[in-house]
């Protein structure tokens, strides 16, 4: 402990008081001198210039060029040995050469040195390579006594030993060789060397290592002719590097053995351990530490082309000295900010604005900032990161130029106003005092930078800027949060322009002539497009990534290029294209609507609306804006709470789901929540627009008065004012109501002579008041945290701190207060209670962007995979279910918010969502118009004691406490306790709902150990296993392929033989069911008992049945397989499959997918590797789930039948694989329904196999709404401890469990390192229009293409209702309803619901029950026939039945409504039937059989009647089948359909049974069929054939195959192809095989051979086919 406090006091306090520079005893006396002589040199040349000469810019003349030149050299240089490390040119020398090397120069020419390489000339010792050619830096420790041999694992190197002659000198002076310690050796990229004389090497490529350490020297010059000697040719060729350590007696005791390693590059032989090398042979032939003193290893620095130094250190030694800059334009900003700290510096110096004492002090601050730039403060006390951070080192200088410029910029001020005066508020801003006042404070900030920066409240500079940016865009422009630096200024530079382009409106107005009743045209042009761009600028997000991606998308297609052999080729995830959609619907959606607001607002505008009402009009918007601001933000948030105003038990407006034990359905909305949209609609897009256009009307002739702010500076103040009061009002209008109230109440009835005109009150009240808020929240957090009736200590230090902390209670409050005004996080020291103000930071709060990645086989190697199991820890594998939570958010959050369901939030909000076993903190980041960006921080699912305690504060009910004071006497019922309702006023946080849902997964985990234990059911999971195979081997496509393989059948030939049997030691008789206990063994015969009626059932559902004898070669197959499969599984289990342990492990190898092939009779797998991938992987995956189904119904799949579509049902429905395998993560992402997985897990140094079943539905959540304030101090106050003070104790106090403040648990959210959150979401932005409850509402996006659809789709509507008269002049359809019919438009509306049994009165059918009121008033007809339809479904029915153009293609046909249109719809269920296109009915679209039974009927009916009244209807059989059926004879052709469809008469004419349109809509066999054309893409269900839920009954399993995008490849549908209708599926069918999933008809069209699903409004019917 004292030795870390010791540490933290010189590397911490004293080196961010001085700089940089502190004592480091771990350093060497060299490193410690050059740092402390450099400072006292940069701290001494200023004060010595001042003192020294006079103050003129002679110290500048002199000052600015000394420290340039000292940091150009040392930057330079160290720049220069950094790149010499990474080249590797190591040189070893003995001590004897040291001493000779001025003297003797070898001579002579490449010939000559391989001629002499082995001679005993040769002075050193060791084998020492002529040129050190690295692709990479060595690792840490490359000295003298770590040297390390670059190798390539390739192989690939020159032949022989005369390659190595070549590369090499092999000196033979054997007792100097045995001095070296450790020999280095690099082999790299080929070069050229010594032809012809001494040829200079090429320049190397570096990779930039930060390792390594010992003392530096330098060497005498060494003559280019040295060098030159040195060099020869070589050929190697090496592609990579491999670092390997080399022992002098491995290459010198044992020279053969070591050298024929070299040669080879064996990377296994040279990486293994030596076995002959024993240590009794290393003492033998082992160096001495006298002979380790005579070996010199030094880099070369080559200072000029033929000239060069050795350099005796390495790269910690250099990292030592200075900090090292990668790139070189850091060193060049290094320099210039050093240039320019010396030039300010000396400028103020020489201007006097220093006297005495604080001239050194001054001249200290130079000097700290200066050396800050070679050697910085690591960690600083404002670093964000653990390890070095190389832009902190920039912090203070730009910080020093920045003050520097400020202090000249206000004393230049002081002294040169004009006459003009720019008051404010009875404030002169342009008075000398203020502005002096101001130099002297930034003065006085300058001088404490030393304290300032220990202290840490100025972050590091990419942090500043965005902070600065946002800051201003939020508070001056009326813009949202941002999310990065680029962001930051994207936002920032989007509000600049869009203020410079109406600027110059607003200036060109206000020059117009102005009167009490008339305003310039071109203000009101203003106004108008004020509030267009400011409603697009609150609908775009800050983030431009997407919008760039998709402008790049459209400008430059990209085409997707799969690789078939890419197993993750597949894998995609569908979120940025979502999210690309959404920006775009939304852009397209803006184009029309700003346009309309435009006008619309201009209009209002100009009608002198704004001048004919007042001052009436302004006082009726004020109180509307306050009476609606309250009911919405106030009363109804409290009384939807779980407990409004703290004084309720229980929500006052509850939920359908707040009773509700489980909830299986999607969150039902209330009529509250409707009425919460509705009134923020208007809020927001009427109100607040009308009155800021008031409030310009009225204010702007006034605040461009000569008096006010003139022309110039009063039409930018009322451009700023009015966009920053309209962009805030469209994106977070939740507390604005407030600013209103009181601006119009303090300002119009308290202090009216103050008032700088409404609108510059608003605008400025607005800032005030986001500052207010802030201290509110900051005050609300000290005193909830430092209560002493509720305080825990967590460490001896808290209980020193509270008593401490209460007489600088005064100090706790300014510090608050200077906090809200710099938006900075207020965080408790070590988390007790003595708060400290942190630096600032934007509402992002953390500069990182960590997101967790997840460990599966996509980013890990395949070694690992097969024997460590990375990933297998239980946080890893769990975050996947916070990932699928943070896409449910972004599909729903945003519109959730704007129903009501979180309550009020605002910029920066967290809340808490815990469940079950989730726990995850929402931090919501960007809140605009319509859309939200936030961040999920998931907690672990097994917390500490310390979390489940703060789980059970967020998760116990407080109605049980009866407690009053001391006392219980209870309490009324519904209400709180007085005890209760006191605790929840001092906690930092509240539950908002109970009952929040959201679409989630379920849980469930079995031990695979117990459901395994016994033998009995390891034999059935056996069988399932083998079962599994036959089933897949059997529904393979590609089954014929393999039984005509020749290699297979060469493979398998032993297996044919009847009396074959294999005798694996592998095979078990307690587990494999077909062991032939007298053969010891698994027999063909055997196997055939058991199984052979399995794959003969399996092969009977074949397509083509295939022969299935005890001899065929399918039995054959089925054999080879299974005995493979089960010889894996014995292989992966070690062969002790009787063991539970090696059982577990050897089946969890499998299903994750490693089969190993051990036998030579399995090697016939390998002529196609498809059937472990499709048949054998699938087979023990799936017999794991048959495994658990068999626990329910043990004797259930016995019968074949059962068990081969219990199979097939597992296919469609569930997924099962590994968690590791990419397809897991794919399919929880996609929402698959159901999955299922073997999890291996080690806990506690033991191993847990679990099978883990996922099932999707819908959550319920508790919402917590956290103190915001709260949350960043916490999260400050980690950052502080763990990064800055290094407290690395696991149970340190801070993170200690606090439930009035959730300590615990906000902690632990904080990004790794400082806090361990199992899952970390990128920043995601959720959209209001993805919500479809919220569009039911609002609707959806208004864009050109939707209206366009909403136009045709009417226009057909009408053409088809109008297109033909009946003879009667009526539609078939209202012949007998009066053009009054209508239907539900809801599929979830059903006749049992008590709100749709209207009852119709006399106007049903007499017989109809109470379900008949859901039907409109209908004529009714006798029955005929046996049936009695309703005339209404009668019509329908015949429209539907006829496959003309004119026929209806289902009920939602009649409730029509277009996806994609723009305007709402009626929300009653109820909307205008379609009409058909013709009154009377094709007879040729009838088939034959009805054509001739209604010729039959007319003939009768002819012969009745004499040839009189409706002979003219007759239809003949032959002649007239292109004629019409009249209208008379419709009630016919009803009974006669009826009648063809094999309906029951008695059924139908049960008195009371009415039949809906949609359940006789579905075309039969010897219908006609009929051609439609494709108009709409989009109603394309591409993927409906794949889908997991299996929403639709298929006509035939061959359609459902090839009806979808899986089977299309490269053909896609496009608009204007046509083709026939097979089949059809309706909406609320009684018949399951025609019923539709959705509220609207779809259709399965075949164009050509293909299938296309598509939703009957994406298709123009052309009539039927003849």
């Amino acid at each position: 402990m004292g030795s870390q406090t010791l540490q933290i006091l010189r590397q911490g306090v004293w080196a961010a008081l001085s700089g940089g520079w502190y004592y480091d005893p771990h350093q060497a006396t060299f490193v410690n001198a050059l740092h402390l002589y450099l400072w006292l040199f940069l701290l001494g040349l200023p004060f010595t210039l001042y003192m020294a000469l006079p103050s003129s810019m002679i110290i500048v003349a002199v000052y600015c060029p000394v420290v340039a030149a000292v940091f150009i050299v040392l930057k330079m240089v160290n720049y220069r040995l950094h790149r010499a490390l990474d080249a590797g040119e190591v040189v070893d020398r003995s001590a004897n050469e040291f001493t000779d090397q001025r003297t003797k120069a070898e001579q002579g020419n490449c010939s000559t040195r391989r001629k002499d390489s082995n001679g005993p000339s040769d002075p050193g010792g060791g084998i020492e390579m002529s040129e050190f050619i690295r692709e990479a830096t060595p690792p840490v420790g490359c000295s003298s006594r770590n040297s390390y041999a670059g190798l390539d694992p390739s192989n690939q190197i020159g032949s022989g030993s005369s390659r190595l002659g070549t590369a090499a000198t092999i000196k033979g002076d054997t007792d100097t060789a045995k001095t070296s310690d450790d020999i280095s050796l690099s082999l790299g990229q080929s070069s050229s060397l010594c032809k012809e004389g001494s040829e200079e090497q090429g320049k190397f490529s570096s990779t930039l290592y930060e390792t390594g350490g010992c003392d530096m020297s330098l060497v005498n010059f060494e003559p280019a002719a040295r060098r030159a000697s040195n060099i020869c040719d070589t050929d190697s060729h090496v592609s990579s590097s491999t670092s390997v350590r080399f022992y002098p007696h491995d290459m010198l005791s044992l020279p053969q053995i070591r050298l024929n390693r070299l040669l080879t590059i064996d990377t296994d032989l040279l990486e293994q351990q030596d076995i002959d090398l024993s240590p009794d042979l290393a003492a033998t032939y082992g160096p001495t530490e006298e002979a380790a003193q005579k070996v010199k290893h030094y880099y070369r620095f080559w200072i000029l082309p033929q000239l060069w130094i050795g350099v005796n250190f390495d790269r910690l030694t250099l990292l030592a000295l200075f900090d090292r800059n990668r790139e070189i334009l850091e060193n060049i900003l290094a320099v210039v900010l050093a240039i320019l700290v010396a030039f300010l510096g000396s400028i103020l110096l020489i201007q006097g604005f220093f006297r005495d004492i604080w001239v050194f002090q001054f001249c200290l601050v130079i000097a700290s900032c200066q050396y800050s730039l070679l050697k910085s403060v690591q960690p600083d006390s404002s670093s964000p990161r653990h390890g070095h951070n190389r832009i902190i080192a920039y912090s203070r200088p730009v910080y020093f130029c920045l003050c520097c410029g400020l202090i000249w910029l206000l004393d230049y001020g002081s002294k040169n106003l004009t006459t003009s005066k720019f008051k404010l508020y009875g404030i002169t801003f342009t008075n000398p005092l203020v502005l002096l006042s101001a130099r002297d404070l930034v003065i006085v900030f300058t001088l404490c930078f030393p304290i300032v920066f220990f202290i840490g409240l100025l972050p590091q500079v990419n942090t500043f800027v965005m902070y600065l940016c946002e800051q201003l865009d939020i508070h001056i422009f009326g813009g949202n949060a941002t999310t990065s630096l680029l962001a930051a200024l994207y936002s920032f530079l989007c509000s600049i322009v869009a203020v410079a382009l109406l600027y110059g409106l607003c200036y060109g107005a206000l020059r117009d002539s102005w009167d009490g009743q008339h305003i310039p045209v071109l203000f009101s042009v203003f106004c108008g497009l004020l509030v267009a761009v400011s409603y697009h600028l609150s609908r775009q997000s800050s983030d431009p990534s997407v919008l760039f991606s998709l402008m790049q998308s459209k400008i430059f297609p990209k085409t997707d290029e799969k690789n078939p052999e890419d197993p993750l080729s597949e894998v995609k995830d569908p979120l940025p294209e979502k999210l690309s959609n959404s920006v775009s619907e939304r852009l397209q959606s803006d184009l029309v609507v700003c346009v309309v607001i435009g006008v619309l607002y201009f209009a209002i505008h100009v009608s002198t609306v704004f001048t004919a009402l007042q001052p009436a009009l302004k006082y009726v918007l004020y109180a509307l804006v306050g009476v609606v601001g309250l009911v919405t933000h106030y009363v109804l948030p409290q009384v939807r709470k779980q407990l409004p105003w703290h004084c309720f038990s229980r929500p006052l407006l509850k939920t359908a789901e707040h009773n509700q034990y489980e909830v299986r359905n999607a969150a039902t909305m209330m009529w509250f929540e409707k009425l919460h949209v509705w009134l923020l609609f208007v809020e927001k897009n009427i109100i607040y627009p009308l009155i800021v256009l008031n409030e310009l009307s009225s204010s702007a002739e006034t605040i461009a008065s000569p008096k006010k702010l003139d022309t110039e500076f009063g039409a930018l103040m009322i451009t700023i004012a009015g966009l920053k009061l309209l962009r805030s009002s469209f994106s977070s209008p939740t507390y604005q109501y407030i600013t209103v109230i009181f601006t119009v109440l303090f300002f119009k009835f308290d202090y009216e002579a103050f008032s700088e005109t409404m609108l510059l009150d608003l605008f400025f009240m607005s800032i005030l008041f986001s500052k207010l808020w802030e201290l509110l929240y900051k005050l609300q957090f000290v005193y909830t945290y430092v209560a002493p009736w509720q305080i825990t200590w967590g460490s001896a230090f808290h209980a020193f701190a509270q008593p401490f902390a209460v007489p600088h209670s005064a100090m706790l409050f300014v510090q608050a207060v200077v906090s809200a005004f710099f938006s900075t996080p207020l965080n408790p020291f070590l988390g007790s209670a003595i708060f400290i103000t942190s630096y600032v930071r934007p509402v992002k709060f953390w500069e990182r962007d960590y997101n967790t990645k997840r460990v599966d086989h996509s980013n890990t190697r395949l070694a690992s995979q097969l024997d460590r199991n990375p990933g297998s820890d239980d946080n890893n594998l769990n975050s996947i279910f916070y990932e699928h939570l943070t896409r449910s958010l972004q599909h729903s959050l945003c519109g959730d918010l704007l129903l009501g369901r979180w309550g009020n939030y605002s910029t920066g909000d967290c809340f808490i969502l815990a469940s079950d076993y989730l726990n995850a903190l929402v931090h919501l980041i960007e809140i605009g118009n319509g859309l939200v960006t936030f961040q999920l921080r998931g907690l672990e699912f097994r917390g500490t004691y310390c979390q489940q305690r703060e789980v059970e504060a967020i998760t116990e009910g407080v109605e049980e406490d009866e407690g009053f004071c001391c006392c219980e006497p209870g309490h009324v019922p519904h209400v709180l306790s007085f005890n209760a309702a006191f605790g929840q006023r001092w906690l930092a946080w509240e539950v908002v709902v109970t009952k929040y849902i959201l679409e989630g997964y379920s849980i469930t985990d079995n031990s695979a150990a117990s459901m395994l234990q016994v033998f009995d059911l390891r034999r059935v999971l056996t069988t399932y296993y083998v079962k599994g195979i036959i089933y897949y081997v059997t529904t393979s496509s590609k089954l014929e392929e393999w039984l005509a393989n020749e290699t297979m059948q060469e493979g398998l030939r032993l297996c044919a033989d009847r009396n074959y049997v294999d005798v694996d030691p592998t095979f078990n008789p307690n587990i494999d069911e077909d062991y032939d206990h007298r053969l010891a063994g698994i027999s063909r015969e055997s196997f055939c008992v058991i199984y052979l009626s399995w794959i003969e059932y399996c092969s009977s559902r074949r397509a083509k049945p295939l022969d299935v004898d005890k001899d065929s070669s399918l039995v054959t197959l089925c054999y080879g397989l299974c005995v493979l499969g089960r010889r894996a599984l014995g292989t992966a289990s070690h062969h002790m499959s009787s063991n539970l342990e090696s059982f577990l492990y050897g089946l969890h190898a499998l299903f994750k997918g490693d089969f190993r092939i051990s036998s030579v009779r399995d090697e016939w797998i390998f002529a196609d590797m498809e059937l472990l991938r499709k048949v054998v992987v699938p087979g023990i995956r799936m017999s794991i789930k048959l495994h658990q189904d068999h626990f329910t119904s043990p004797d259930e799949y016995d019968d074949p039948s059962v068990l081969y579509e219990a199979i097939v049902s597992h296919e469609k429905n569930l997924v099962i694989a590994h968690e590791g395998d990419p397809a897991w993560r794919s399919a929880v992402l996609a929402n698959s329904p159901s999955l299922l997985a073997l999890r291996h897990v080690m806990d506690d140094g033991t191993n847990e196999y679990k099978i883990i079943m996922l099932n999707r539905r819908y959550l319920s959540f508790r919402v917590i709404k956290v103190n915001k304030e709260c949350v960043r101090g916490l999260w400050a106050g980690q950052q502080q401890e763990l990064v800055f003070l290094r407290n690395r104790n696991p149970e340190r106090g801070s993170i200690q469990n606090a439930k009035q403040a959730l300590r615990n648990m906000i902690n632990s959210s904080c990004d790794q390192p400082i806090g361990y959150p199992i899952f970390v979401s990128p920043l995601t932005t959720s959209y209001a229009d993805s919500h479809d409850q919220l569009k039911e509402i609002l609707g959806g996006p208004i864009s050109l293409g939707n209206i366009r659809n909403f136009i045709v789709s009417t226009w057909h509507r009408l053409r088809k209702g109008c297109g033909a008269g009946c003879n009667s002049g009526g539609n078939i359809e209202d012949s007998d309803t009066g053009g009054g019919t209508s239907c539900p438009g809801n599929s979830t509306t059903s006749a049992s619901d008590p709100h749709n049994n209207v009852s119709q009165g006399s106007t049903g059918h007499p017989g109809q029950g109470t379900g008949s009121g859901l039907h409109p008033p209908t004529t009714s007809y006798p029955p005929i026939l046996g049936t009695s339809h309703s005339a209404h479904s009668v019509q329908c029915s015949l429209v539907r039945q006829s496959p003309a153009r004119a026929s209806m293609a289902s009920q939602s046909s009649y409730c029509y409504s277009s996806r994609h249109s723009s305007l709402r719809m009626s929300t009653t269920g109820f909307v205008p039937c379609r009409r058909s296109s013709t009154s009377q009915i094709s007879l040729r679209n009838l088939p034959s059989s009805i054509q001739s039974r209604l010729s039959m009927v007319n003939q009768m009916e002819a012969a009745s009647q004499g040839g009189m009244g409706c002979t003219q209807h007759g239809l003949p059989s032959s002649s007239s089948s292109s004629q019409s059926i009249p209208a008379c004879k419709h009630h016919t052709l009803v009974a006669f359909l009826g009648a063809e469809g094999g309906q029951s008469g008695a059924t139908e004419a049960q008195p009371g049974n009415t039949s809906s349109p949609a359940n006789i809509s579905h075309p039969r066999k010897g219908e006609v069929i009929y051609r439609v054309q494709i108009v709409d893409l989009t109603q394309i269900l591409e993927g409906i054939n794949v889908s997991k839920r299996k929403e639709l009954q298929w006509p035939d399993e061959g359609i459902r195959l090839k009806a979808g995008r899986n089977s299309w490849k490269d053909w896609s549908p496009q608009e204007g192809m046509e083709g026939h209708v097979v089949h059809r599926w309706v909406p609320c069918s009684r018949d399951p095989s025609t019923r539709s999933h959705i509220d609207k008809t779809v259709l399965l069209v075949q164009i050509d051979d293909k299938y296309v699903t598509v939703i009957e409004t994406g298709v123009l019917e052309l009539g039927a086919e003849v």
